[in-house]
């Protein structure tokens, strides 16, 4: 027997969700800007944001490597990891909408080995592009993967979503079989940082790089969540839908369009991120239900705590030594995505 939940308890569970993931990721925040090899007071972070925006205080740190410190090295790291963390969140919700499969992540539309194949012609040929080539490139070949996907399976004039998928396999493959090229190609110190850009890593990130990711999250969010209406329309069915007075079509469109801009944008800089985007909204779905405004937003804020909390790790779990983030994603969420798989298919019977 089905359970019926009423719309009081769903508010409810939605409002103590997004409470609880936004205190994960304000604690994340606390403890990754006093983490590190140098020691930092929590009222000496307090202090310096204080006294960025003008307000004096016996709280700022009287210590110029400290302020520098903070404001050079772990704020715009910690943006950035929670802005990549959003963004793929953000990407793999929109694509379980578009596919109707909360199994669905945007690697299938080709997006992170287009990035990978363009991020390694950077590096073997040296292209450089305002002192940001490898993420220029990255974030380029991301897009126009995305736009040949889209492209071929629309083809016949219109896309369905098995074409759209088997496109995305094959444009994989293809950008797989340019990668492997491009390393072939490569001296031994290009390999070296090809590898390393595809495990994924914040080390060294900037406020310029912040600056391109943060407003296209809030652009993609701010989108997603004007057509989460119409995607929860859509996960009725497509034939549903058209009835409905939705456009189908155009609606896919533009998801994957905001897919590919997020995405896009978070590997660019981060590197490859496994799981964020399949597992996030994933667990996100399996508490709130599939109402995608609620997914969304909850999605965004999971991903950023959640990538906060892995990047804090990277840096203090090897002392002296940064893990590469993508590798850390990878080798948490793979079991325990795998948990969730199995303890869904005990009580359904069967697979999603």
């Amino acid at each position: 027997m089905s359970q019926i939940t009423s719309p009081g308890t769903g508010v409810l569970r939605r409002s103590l969700l997004v409470t609880v993931l936004a205190a994960v990721l304000i604690g994340g925040i606390l403890l990754s800007a006093v983490t590190g090899q140098l020691d930092v007071q929590a009222s000496q972070v307090i202090g310096s944001i204080l006294q960025r925006w003008g307000i004096d205080t016996a709280w700022a740190p009287q210590d110029e490597v400290i302020d520098a410190t903070l404001w050079v090295v772990r704020f715009p790291r910690m943006m950035m990891a929670m802005a990549v963390g959003a963004s793929l969140a953000v990407g793999g919700a929109l694509m379980q909408a578009v596919f109707g499969n909360p199994l669905a992540e945007p690697g299938v539309v080709g997006v992170s080995s287009g990035a990978a194949l363009g991020a390694s012609v950077a590096i073997v040929f040296g292209i450089q592009f305002q002192g940001s080539g490898v993420a220029a490139l990255a974030f380029v070949g991301g897009l126009l993967a995305t736009l040949v996907v889209y492209a071929v399976a629309r083809a016949g004039g219109r896309t369905e979503v098995v074409t759209l998928l088997l496109t995305g396999i094959a444009v994989n493959a293809f950008a797989q079989a340019g990668l492997a090229f491009v390393l072939f190609l490569a001296d031994t110190a290009s390999r070296e940082q090809i590898v390393f850009w595809q495990l994924g890593s914040l080390a060294g990130s900037l406020w310029s790089e912040v600056v391109v990711v943060v407003p296209l999250l809030v652009v993609g969010v701010a989108v997603a969540l004007i057509i989460g209406k119409q995607l929860d329309v859509l996960s009725l069915g497509e034939r549903n839908a058209r009835s409905l007075g939705v456009d189908v079509e155009g609606l896919r469109i533009l998801a994957i369009i905001l897919v590919a801009l997020l995405t896009a944008a978070a590997v660019a800089f981060a590197g490859i991120i496994a799981f964020v985007g399949l597992v996030v909204p994933h667990i996100i779905r399996m508490v709130l239900g599939p109402a995608h405004r609620g997914l969304l937003v909850a999605s965004a804020i999971g991903g950023a705590a959640l990538m906060l909390w892995a990047d804090l790790l990277t840096r203090t779990l090897v002392e002296g030594a940064d893990l590469p983030i993508g590798m850390l994603t990878a080798l948490v969420g793979g079991p325990f995505f795998f948990a969730l798989l199995y303890q869904q298919r005990r009580r359904s019977g069967g697979w999603l």
